[in-house]
């Protein structure tokens, strides 16, 4: 297994440690857990780095590293639920667009096709990791304040648009043959 194909692994092994952290209630445990959600989140982008730069970009990396993106957002986004910060519908439109991507992704494997992340869906990715981060930092509810509240429908508007673009870029596997 290459580097950035490990690099995926150890962000997913990381989603245990942080949802325990955020769990947690002590002030430290959330500082802890900001520092593992920055380190799992520099995995992402040195993942992708090291795999472009070396030419090492394998079938398994394009499903790795995004389903690895969205279980962490994921987990970490349910986690701000529970604990007040963020809304509950927010985490199921992003989930129901994770869900409608990968059966879209789904289809591409059927048909002998892998669909890696666009530039759309990374920044999707990198808006929802911001997000997280700035919650995880402030502690402030999502709608409550200004920036927060900016962020969030901004991940909200890329999330959709992101799902949106991967359906038309795609269209032509849905197609009926």
């Amino acid at each position: 297994m290459n580097l950035p194909n490990k690099l995926s692994i150890i962000r997913v092994c990381c989603i245990p440690l942080l949802v325990l952290l955020m769990y947690l209630q002590p002030a430290w445990c959330r500082w802890a857990a900001l520092a593992v959600f920055l380190f799992a989140s520099w995995t992402d982008y040195l993942d992708g780095h090291i795999a472009r730069k070396h030419q090492i970009i394998t079938d398994f990396g394009k499903f790795i590293d995004p389903v690895a993106d969205k279980l962490l957002v994921l987990s970490a986004m349910i986690m701000l639920v529970h604990a007040g910060l963020m809304p509950a519908w927010v985490v199921i439109l992003i989930m129901a667009r994770e869900l409608a991507v990968d059966g879209l992704r789904l289809i591409a494997v059927t048909n002998g096709k892998v669909i890696a992340a666009g530039p759309a869906g990374k920044l999707k990715t990198a808006s929802q990791m911001l997000f997280i981060i700035v919650l995880l930092v402030f502690n402030i509810p999502a709608v409550s304040h200004w920036l927060t509240l900016i962020l969030m429908i901004w991940i909200i508007l890329i999330t959709v648009y992101s799902g949106v673009d991967y359906f038309l870029k795609n269209r032509a596997l849905l197609a009926e043959k």
